[in-house]
């Protein structure tokens, strides 16, 4: 038997930690109408699910289907042969943080502006505005993208509960 929009919302809210009424602050609409999407009595308005999968941690495509690939679950580490690697301006860098309070940020990173930020002496912190990437080496991140790394390069947990990922596609 195939789960429900509604029950998939619930689940995924639940396992963020919020409650009706913290969704639905977040997207600027009453607790009622999270209570008639969980309860099927009604559906979100299709301009809202970008920021309600985001918000859930999963992609539109999983918010809707419950299948898909989340955004928390990224590329395993690989590491590329030299015949196999993209050239650096065809690559991305992302960051997900996580906070366990639900203010979850995405960063995505052109790998260009990645190695100009490098070249400018930035800091992680400085180019995403997180101060939860202040201890986060672009420099190093560079080397093992230019060595053929792709794929989940980072994951911490914090002890307050918060998680960083960084990886590089």
């Amino acid at each position: 038997m195939d789960i429900t929009l509604g029950k998939r919302i619930a689940a995924l809210r639940r396992q963020k930690g919020m409650r009706q009424e913290d969704l639905a602050q977040q997207l600027g609409l009453t607790s009622q109408a999270v209570s008639k999407w969980e309860n099927d009595l009604t559906s979100p308005d299709i301009s809202i699910l970008p920021q309600l999968a985001s918000l859930l941690g999963v992609s539109v495509d999983e918010l809707l289907t419950g299948t898909g690939k989340q955004t928390e679950r990224e590329p395993e580490v690989k590491l590329l042969p030299a015949e196999e690697r993209k050239d650096l301006k065809d690559m991305m860098l992302r960051i997900v943080v996580d906070s366990k309070d639900g203010n979850n940020v995405r960063v995505n990173l052109p790998m260009p502006l990645v190695q100009a930020a490098i070249d400018m002496g930035m800091e992680m912190s400085q180019v995403s505005g997180n101060q939860s990437l202040k201890g986060i080496d672009l420099k190093q991140i560079l080397d093992l993208v230019h060595q053929g790394v792709i794929g989940n390069l980072v994951e911490v947990e914090s002890s307050d509960g918060d998680t960083v990922r960084i990886f590089v596609e």
